[in-house]
């Protein structure tokens, strides 16, 4: 009789056991799943807006003080100079043709201010696809993914970087104020769908997270899906 309450007992104690690693197994495969189609649509959200934003990406020559001021400094004096030169695009082949069109102007304007300020460094000025974080301008968002920028080089390249939106103009925004002024915002609503305009302005319910927190929640789950899937086939070893 004891023998046989023994072996119900551990039977018992396995059936537990065996429920809650199925029950842990279980949530898990949910937190993947919905990690999975969060991932899947901003990283569609990040290619279809790549397709219709130019950066810009200004890299220092090196993290001392000097040489972070001269990167500003080379930013802002393209940025003045393109402003003008970009007021009249209203596609992204359009701006990325007159950013063709000017590339030796930008690298002329960008060597006569380091020329200014008594460098002799050299300067790669050119157009490609880049990876960028998550960024926020004001009220906007852009999710982190590879996108189309003007990238200016400055030196060795060995210093901290700097990117904005050249087009649409989101560079000219004092970011310090929060909000981005409607007119950049029609300009937003030119080239994006109502769905990528509503994302990256976080229209919404106030009490949602913020996009920019998403955004971050999928770089970080992006840069963890390696780690998570090992995670999860020593899980199912333990299991089965």
């Amino acid at each position: 009789m004891f023998k046989f309450l023994r072996r119900s007992e551990t039977r018992k104690t396995k059936s537990v056991k065996l429920l809650s690693k199925t029950t842990t197994t279980v949530a898990l495969l949910a937190v993947l799943i919905l990690g999975i189609v969060f991932v899947s649509y901003s990283e569609n959200v990040s290619s279809r807006l790549a397709d219709n934003l130019v950066r810009l990406h200004v890299v220092a020559n090196s993290d001392s003080p000097e040489d972070q001021q001269l990167k500003r400094d080379v930013r802002d004096v393209v940025i003045e100079y393109m402003k003008l030169k970009l007021k009249d695009s209203k596609d992204i082949e359009t701006a990325k043709k007159v950013i063709i069109e000017n590339s030796g102007e930008i690298k002329r304007i960008a060597e006569k201010e380091i020329s200014r300020q008594k460098k002799d460094y050299n300067v790669d000025v050119m157009l490609g696809n880049y990876p960028f974080p998550t960024k926020v301008y004001g009220d906007i968002s852009l999710p982190a993914g590879n996108y189309q920028a003007l990238r200016i080089v400055i030196g060795k390249g060995e210093g901290e970087n700097w990117w904005c939106v050249l087009f649409p103009p989101l560079c000219f925004v004092d970011a310090t104020h929060g909000t981005v002024p409607d007119s950049v915002k029609d300009d937003l609503k030119e080239v994006l769908t109502e769905e990528e305009y509503c994302l990256v302005t976080s229209i919404g319910n106030e009490e949602d997270i913020p996009i920019e927190i998403k955004f971050k929640i999928v770089e970080v789950f992006q840069d963890s899906k390696i780690k998570l899937a090992g995670a999860m086939n020593r899980l199912f070893k333990s299991l089965f």
